[in-house]
């Protein structure tokens, strides 16, 4: 069993996130000129949540056009070095990802739990970014309730994570809301 988080985990390609049926997936339309963000994102969501604890993971990801040129690979000795080929057409850079654990969403010294079927906000900072999307890229938001192995598992339930015992661990349901009167952004 691995004991640590693989390295490669920043420059994995998040196509294969995009496509679970648990993970919300917004993204612009390719861009007409070039973007740059500097500074914190800070996420603003309007959540609910069928247990009274969840996670919420914010990932910025920068989507390459479609028709990007593969990487060259150098096999001058029949065996591939360097990096493994990746297909860059459509390629999802992650930029920053961060999870917020809903219970601190109001104190890191004083967590609340969540009152299922009731709207709340979580609103946090992500670290710094300074990152200029590319014209003809696609800026991408994509939000998942979890994010193992690189955060431990919530049960889905108020409890100190570390004690939760089997039966502390429960299916929910979580909606993230973007209307008027309940609205997310990032």
């Amino acid at each position: 069993m691995a004991t640590s988080v693989p390295q490669r985990y920043m420059v994995d390609d998040q196509r294969f996130a995009a496509r679970r049926p648990d993970v919300l997936v917004y993204q612009s339309e390719p861009l007409e000129e070039d973007v740059t963000i500097a500074g914190p994102i800070s996420p603003r969501l309007s959540v609910a949540s069928t247990g009274t604890d969840s996670d919420f993971v914010v990932k910025l990801i920068d989507v390459y056009p479609n028709d990007y040129p593969d990487n060259e690979v150098a096999n001058t000795t029949k065996r591939v070095l360097g990096p493994p080929s990746v297909r860059m057409g459509g390629y999802q850079q992650l930029l920053r990802g961060e999870p917020m654990r809903a219970k601190f969403r109001n104190s890191w010294e004083k967590p609340e739990p969540l009152i299922p079927g009731r709207i709340s906000q979580v609103d946090f900072t992500m670290p710094d970014l300074n990152h200029t999307f590319r014209k003809g890229h696609r800026i991408m938001i994509q939000i998942q309730s979890s994010w193992f192995p690189l955060v431990d598992r919530n049960p889905q339930t108020f409890v100190e994570i570390p004690d939760a015992r089997p039966e502390d661990f429960k299916k929910a349901t979580d909606q993230v809301f973007h209307r008027k009167a309940a609205a997310s952004g990032i």
